[in-house]
């Protein structure tokens, strides 16, 4: 199976996943690139999958609906609009690719919205704006323990699970890490090989678990270093994973 990370708006990606001629689609934020992909390919699209309500992740499912009429598979949340299958935590999906059959187990992962679900299987993680390459999502409903929460069980899987986040943030995200982990060698190594595929115009995703455990500040809460960062920064003792988390979100959201 081949998967492609398509970009949409200055920095999203849809991912597709394509086995022969068919395909599934993931947060089709525009239908535009879609449609242009599948003609171009000759693709048949089959599925989409939703991770979450936000409209730089739904904005092109109305129109790909309406053309294609594939499954529509998402969360239970009414501002998600034409879902022919809703679906949450612990449920597992199949999806007839051509001759392959794709098997997912859907995770309930709150924190930037309340819904957000993410989606693991195949070796993937489609993880929507929940974990992202070196970073993670804003807190827009969900509190800082409930992202944490979801953080620490993204970041249980195996560790060659590719992760395939919804945005190209890799960089500024990694200058963050840096600033909290001045001396972590794999955060200097990892900016190196991201400068150069972006300079030949190459995504920097996917990530993988293993990698977001060596250079990710919001998976390493429970490291000292990382603690002791948040605390000089927060200018107070911080020796619990979720304050710690908490202190690094709301720096990020200044950085």
């Amino acid at each position: 199976m081949k998967i492609v990370p398509l970009s949409a708006f200055s920095d999203n990606y849809i991912w597709i996943l394509i086995e022969g001629n068919r395909c599934v689609v993931v947060d089709p934020g525009e239908s535009a690139p879609v449609e242009d992909f599948l003609a171009e390919y000759g693709l048949t699209l089959d599925a989409i999958l939703i991770t979450h309500h936000h409209a730089d992740h739904i904005g092109g499912l109305p129109a790909l609906a309406r053309r294609y009429a594939p499954r529509v598979i998402g969360p239970d949340d009414p501002r998600i609009p034409g879902l022919s299958q809703s679906v949450g935590d612990q449920d597992r999906i199949t999806l007839e690719l051509g001759q392959r059959t794709l098997h997912f187990e859907v995770f309930a992962v709150p924190g930037h919205t309340l819904s957000h679900i993410a989606y693991f299987g195949e070796g993937l993680l489609l993880c929507g704006d929940t974990l992202f390459s070196a970073g993670c999502g804003r807190l827009f409903e969900g509190s800082p323990a409930q992202m944490h929460a979801s953080l620490k069980r993204l970041g249980a899987l195996p560790d060659d699970t590719q992760v395939c986040c919804a945005h190209e943030y890799t960089l500024s995200n990694l200058r963050f890490a840096q600033t909290v982990e001045p001396d972590n060698p794999a955060i200097v190594e990892r900016i190196a090989q991201c400068k150069a595929l972006r300079a030949a115009g190459a995504p920097t995703l996917p990530s993988s678990i293993a990698l977001e455990h060596q250079t990710n500040p919001f998976l390493r809460c429970a490291e000292s270093v990382v603690q002791a960062s948040a605390a000089k920064h927060a200018r107070r003792v911080s020796t619990d994973e979720v304050e710690t988390f908490a202190i690094l979100r709301e720096w990020k959201n200044v950085f």
